[in-house]
């Protein structure tokens, strides 16, 4: 090939530079004398003042991730705090029938949720005419046993928001299947739902909600007067 028909490319310049390290050092008066964009206008730059804002806007973003690495650590305290309350109140709940009252008033309290309902079923007989165990139809009941995981979204006419007692402002809502374990039965349906359509939504996650679900399906195992072995073996 032609030497004059070979062109030197910014590869062939980068690749260069790099694996030549003393380059600049043998040409100290070259590296004095590059001049770059500031990267904040037209404003051109020595390349040690351009090194040193790169470092500044760096040192700049580590400082940012770690506020909100700090933030985090503080909610999730937060969050804690309040299941450990929330938890405490079912765990001081003398009366079983009192319970679905207590979850869901202990998670509007705690949790800042404009509202919340709930419905058992599979309940002991001496339950059976309790607000809380009545007006559950087949269908939610076969809807609540699909969710492997909690619903969390708009509120596209679900029947259990009419649990709530103002279901027009249920613009997002969260559906919670009640269970004890992972592997046992649904026996409830926890409702949470707020008026701002963008508090809930598909792409929250739902590691905590499976733990209020599991919590609650736990204390209520009371209702069918049951331990939580014989509950699992069903």
């Amino acid at each position: 090939m032609n030497p004059t028909d070979y062109s030197i490319t910014e590869d062939d310049i980068a690749n260069f530079l790099a694996n030549t390290p003393d380059f600049f050092e043998r040409h100290a008066d070259l590296l004095a004398s590059v001049q770059l964009s500031s990267g904040h206008g037209n404003r051109a730059v020595s390349l040690q003042e351009r090194q040193a804002g790169m470092l500044r806007e760096k040192i700049k973003g580590l400082e940012t991730r770690m506020v909100d690495m700090i933030r985090h650590g503080q909610d999730n305290v937060a969050i804690t705090d309040k299941m450990r309350r929330w938890t405490r109140r079912l765990l001081q709940t003398v009366q079983a029938r009192d319970l679905p009252g207590a979850i869901a008033e202990g998670i509007t309290s705690e949790f800042q949720i404009p509202q919340a309902a709930i419905k058992v079923w599979r309940v002991n007989g001496i339950f059976s005419d309790e607000p809380f165990a009545s007006g559950v139809s087949g269908d939610v009941q076969t809807f609540a046993s699909s969710l492997t995981t909690p619903y969390c979204g708009v509120n596209s006419g679900f029947e259990a928001t009419g649990w709530l007692p103002e279901p027009a402002l249920a613009l997002s809502v969260v559906l919670i299947p009640l269970r004890a374990d992972a592997q046992a039965q649904v026996s409830g349906l926890l409702v949470l739902a707020s008026p701002d359509p963008e508090r809930f939504h598909a792409g929250m996650g739902t590691d905590f909600l499976e733990s209020l679900g599991e919590l609650a399906g736990a204390a209520l195992l009371r209702l069918r007067g049951q331990t939580a072995a014989q509950i699992l073996a069903d």
